[in-house]
């Protein structure tokens, strides 16, 4: 897929993608075809090498504001035949079927997002309610406008969190306040975001995305592509693991590989007081990547 119907791809010339939910006159309100988009847009993120990091935010006064209810039949496009069971989400979760009758969209997502190799900062430039909150989650680093609103409203329409939020959101914030949030379904002002350890930061509307492509650039440059994909990961990956032994094994693993691939020509770099010039690619992993099979 080179081009979307429900997004819009930009790259500068320092690599920074801007994705940009690209439904204003819906508020940004995701849809299946959004959620197979954005899949498919994460996945040609990671593997394209013009691309070192990316930045989602929307298009006009909202970021997404959740689930398109307007349209018509089961909005979350579910097959309503089936009667799925746990273990057909162990033996048959890329079967059609359930992938496109049975998963929960919004965790197709945000799972995109988690095997990315590329930084992906949230530059949330209004109202983020439902998946709209719920999809930046899996991004490494949230910014918001003065403007912005979010929330996670689940509770309000009968349903439960999704896109993987159940993983993420204690995570960032601890579970106390995960499941006030979730509890309350209250509509979060950005201080009450801040506080609660869901942003990084919070701006004048003129300045997000400034501020994230700062960020985005301060993230890439003179930075080796293959060290941040790995860091990346590893930070995701190993702070879920039983114990830190399983930590260790990657860390020896990439740690190896980048110090006899660019990390030779980082300490060159240092050495000769000049910036690196890195030649790995994000495309072109150590043998031992992906470990989590």
């Amino acid at each position: 897929m080179t081009s979307y119907n429900t997004l819009a791809w930009d790259v500068d010339a320092d690599g920074i993608l801007v994705l940009t939910l690209n439904r204003p006159d819906q508020m940004n309100a995701f849809t299946v075809e959004m959620a197979n988009e954005l899949v498919d847009a994460f996945h040609r993120a990671s593997e394209d090498d013009a691309v070192r990091a990316v930045i989602v935010t929307g298009a006009g006064r909202a970021f997404c504001a959740g689930m398109d209810l307007s349209v018509p039949g089961n909005v979350f496009g579910l097959d309503e035949t089936q009667a799925p069971t746990l273990g057909d989400l162990h033996t048959r979760i890329d079967d059609p079927a359930i992938r496109d009758g049975v998963r929960d969209t919004g965790g197709r997502v945000t799972l995109a997002i988690y095997d990315c190799k590329k930084p992906v900062i949230a530059a949330i430039n209004g109202a983020a309610v439902g998946i709209g909150a719920t999809m930046t989650l899996a991004m490494d680093v949230r910014i918001a406008s003065e403007k912005a609103r979010i929330g996670f409203v689940f509770g309000k329409i009968g349903i439960v969190p999704e896109a993987c939020s159940s993983w993420f959101l204690p995570r960032l914030v601890g579970m106390q306040q995960a499941l006030e949030w979730v509890y309350s379904a209250d509509i979060l002002d950005p201080a009450e975001a801040l506080r609660g350890g869901l942003l990084r930061s919070v701006h004048a509307p003129e300045a997000l995305l400034d501020t994230a492509r700062d960020l985005a650039r301060k993230f890439t440059r003179h930075r080796s592509p293959v060290g941040v994909a790995l860091a990346r990961q590893m930070m995701w990956r190993n702070s879920a693991q039983p114990h830190p032994v399983e930590a260790h094994r990657v860390d020896t693993l990439a740690m190896f590989y980048t110090s006899i691939g660019d990390g030779k020509e980082g300490v060159r770099s240092f050495l000769e007081k000049r910036e690196p010039a890195y030649a790995g690619k994000a495309s072109e992993m150590p043998p031992f990547y992906p470990w989590w099979g």
